[in-house]
């Protein structure tokens, strides 16, 4: 075979006339059959073709008995995937240029040796071998076998093997058909994990959009982390901007408590560098250098060999770092690193989101701390005016929560209602004070002034839309449940229910305290009072809940 000058063995233009059994009768040339079958092995180069070329094999070998080997070595050497043939012993007898460009080995080097001696891997022989006794068989496999290049490159390659018997000598040989897999299965491997990424850091996205606990959206994050690039360990450590000091947040794969202990300043340590520096820390051997990591002289026990550290920024602003542990040595290639540095980027954003959301619930309630004082000092401001009633609000309002309470309203309506009760009289800074500090009895004409106090109120807090909702005590709690209140003479469950429950609380304190015109009543006569005008003046469930709440509180 004239190898060197990269023609097929002998006469490239000769005739092929071999003819097995009755095809010589039919006169049919093997030359235009062979030719047809390897343009059409050709065509199919690009696509899945291994299955596909056995199958053309078995139909062109049926036309080729042993003793034609120059003709099956001649379609062999043309055709463009690897093909081996071995002897009855499993030795090489030939391999075609495709093959020698898969393995490294020229002809001359691979001829009368076992595939194991030079292409199988030692791990995998015994599992090639096999293979090899089930051919022998007659059992025709076709699996993926890791084999070994000439230069140690490790291969994944498909092989396809068929048994070439020749009847009147008795022989067999094997051919096999190889297709170097390795790079469709490393894309397929590479498709795959970053299929697996998106879907993390999808995961990733959705805790942060959908959850308001910090510590709930840096799990997900560690817990992706970990998964997504193999890691044994990862900490996040958060900046505190008024301390000047990098704090443990959270972490998932640590055996001992002491990296929970971690408190840096930037700058210093692995951890503080990263985030002074603004750059990925990488520490492939953390057995030379452990003496530099400042987390705690206890460190070894966590067994770490390499350590990796991304900062964490968002809005061009150190938020904290992500830190990767390893147990074993690691260095990381260029897409790992990138994917690292890409989880950093969403913690970074997690937490600055988490800031903002604390700052914004502290500016919150910093806010309605102000609004509820600044009710509260108009509250106090007409208890000043009406020294007679002074202490009669907080009284009030704190006996509707516990009303409120025990009728089970909700929390967010019981803010509210306190709210309406600190306000109720708020209508009275409109009254003269003619009316409102006169001693003794009204006039008709003078209560029809005195009446007009929920409306007063309802136009001096219904322009602030915060306190809307607080409207109902304010401007309901002179309703009756009979009907017979103002200022709209509502009745029954048309009255607001945080109205009924502080008409009681009300009337209840005003006629056990002492007023210009009377002497204060007992708790007793008081009760009484209440409980026959249940069904009149009050919501009778309302005073039930009442009368339950005064016999607990003695």
């Amino acid at each position: 075979m004239d190898q060197e000058h990269g023609q097929a063995p002998g006469n490239p233009d000769q005739t092929l006339a071999f003819q097995h059994g009755d095809a010589a009768e039919r006169g049919r040339s093997v030359k235009g059959h062979t030719a047809s079958r390897v343009h059409r092995l050709q065509v199919m180069e690009t696509e899945d073709h291994t299955a596909v070329l056995d199958l053309h094999m078995k139909n062109i070998l049926q036309f080729m008995p042993l003793q034609y080997e120059e003709s099956l070595l001649r379609l062999l050497w043309l055709l463009p995937v690897g093909c081996i043939l071995l002897d009855a012993d499993f030795h090489f007898k030939y391999w075609n240029p495709a093959a020698e460009q898969i393995f490294g080995y020229n002809l001359t080097e691979i001829i009368g040796k076992h595939p194991s001696e030079l292409i199988i891997p030692y791990k995998k022989s015994h599992q090639f071998d096999q293979t090899l006794q089930k051919i022998r068989r007659g059992d025709t496999q076709a699996r993926d076998i890791e084999s070994v290049a000439k230069d140690g490159s490790l291969h994944t390659c498909k092989w396809h093997f068929t048994l070439l018997r020749d009847g009147s000598a008795g022989q067999s040989s094997l051919l096999a058909i190889v297709q170097d897999v390795t790079g469709e299965k490393n894309a397929n491997e590479k498709n795959r994990r970053q299929i697996e990424r998106i879907h993390a850091l999808r995961a990733i996205d959705t805790a942060i959009s959908g959850s308001l606990d910090f510590q709930v959206t840096l799990n997900i994050v560690l817990q992706q982390t970990l998964s997504q690039l193999k890691m044994d360990a990862a900490v996040v450590l958060v900046y505190d901007p008024p301390m000047g000091i990098l704090r443990f947040a959270a972490g998932r794969g640590l055996r001992t408590e002491v990296l929970q202990l971690t408190s840096l300043r930037i700058g210093e340590g692995y951890a503080g560098q990263a985030a002074m520096q603004k750059q990925v820390i990488k520490v492939p051997d953390l057995q030379h250098h452990q003496k530099d990591f400042l987390h705690s002289p206890r460190f070894y026990k966590e067994g770490f060999k390499s350590y990796y550290c991304v900062p964490l920024i968002a809005k061009g602003e150190v938020k904290g770092v992500l830190e990767s542990f390893h147990r074993t040595p690691f260095s990381p290639d260029a897409e790992w690193l990138d994917f690292f540095e890409t989880i950093g980027g969403q913690a970074a954003i997690a937490i600055d989101n988490a800031m903002l959301f604390n700052d914004l619930q502290q500016s919150n309630l910093e806010l309605t701390l102000a609004y509820d004082t600044t009710l509260e000092g108009w509250s106090k401001a007409l208890d000043l005016r009406d020294k007679d009633t002074e202490g009669h609000t907080r009284r009030v309002t704190e006996m509707t929560e516990r009303l409120a309470s025990a009728i089970n309203v909700k929390q967010a309506d019981r803010i509210h209602m306190r709210r309406g009760a600190v306000l109720h009289d708020i209508g009275k800074m409109g009254i003269p004070d003619s009316i409102l500090l006169k001693e003794g009895s009204l006039s008709e004409d003078e209560w029809e002034i005195m009446r007009q106090h929920p409306t007063l109120a309802l136009d001096m807090l219904s322009t602030i839309s915060y306190l809307r909702p607080a409207l109902e005590i304010p401007y309901c709690h002179h309703e009756k449940w009979n009907g017979t209140g103002y200022p709209r003479g509502l009745r029954k469950e048309q009255i607001p229910l945080a109205a009924r429950i502080f008409a009681v609380a009300d009337v209840f304190d005003a006629l056990t305290s002492d007023r210009p015109y009377r002497r204060a009543w007992s708790t007793q006569q008081a009760l009484e009072h209440i409980r026959s005008e249940a069904g009149n003046h009050f919501d009778p469930e309302v005073v039930d809940v009442f009368m339950r709440v005064i016999e607990k509180l003695g």
